[in-house]
């Protein structure tokens, strides 16, 4: 069975936040919300780079590791989906997460804040596919149509990609080798993207 991953390639992504857009439209996420967003290091500075960043769907996920109600689970697929139904909004999968994945919708006073929202790799959740419900508690379910997540369909550098680990860690040791074969030695490639080893 495949297991679904994110990939971005930071030599790639330039930090244009289509991802972001494409997500927040295709879900109609609620204001305030990023279940993506863009992160950029030396900002400005000789070898920036940028990174997409979402749920990455974790093999053994910390969020639902810390989860006092269990209201996360693994599909079949590997996506990490929460049950809104069963969650409390208590936050502790918030500060689990490395990537900040889980979001609490509202900004508010603590108990006030609603259930938490992230990334669903546009598989939905637990409603019944393609209904009102569904839509409106998680947003969009591509994967039930065939389809990859719209962020990275919408990736103008394809540095954004998702799909099976296997296939997405084929294409990312194609471009390596790639650059490699651009310079006679690594250590010049290095030291021009301002990177000492």
């Amino acid at each position: 069975m495949a297991r679904m991953k994110f990939y971005c390639d930071a030599e790639r992504c330039i930090e244009c936040n289509g991802c972001v857009t494409a997500c927040k439209n295709e879900n109609e996420v609620p204001w305030g919300v990023n279940r993506r967003h863009v992160v950029t290091i030396r900002d400005g500075e000789p070898g920036e780079r940028s990174l997409s960043v979402a749920c990455m769907h974790c093999s053994d996920a910390p969020c639902a590791a810390v989860c006092p109600v269990d209201c996360f689970y693994t599909t079949d697929d590997g996506i990490v989906l929460h049950d809104k139904d069963i969650c409390i909004g208590c936050g502790y999968c918030f500060y689990a997460c490395p990537f900040g994945a889980p979001q609490f919708p509202k900004s508010a006073a603590f108990a006030s804040r609603g259930k938490m929202d992230k990334c669903t790799f546009c598989a939905g959740g637990p409603e019944e596919n393609h209904s009102q419900e569904e839509y409106t508690k998680y947003g969009s379910n591509r994967i039930a149509d065939g389809k990859l997540p719209l962020c990275a369909e919408m990736c103008a550098t394809k540095a954004l990609l998702a799909g099976d680990a296997d296939v997405l860690s084929n294409i990312y040791r194609k471009r390596v080798i790639n650059r490699g074969a651009s310079v006679l030695n690594w250590g010049v490639q290095y030291k021009k993207a301002g990177i000492d080893g």
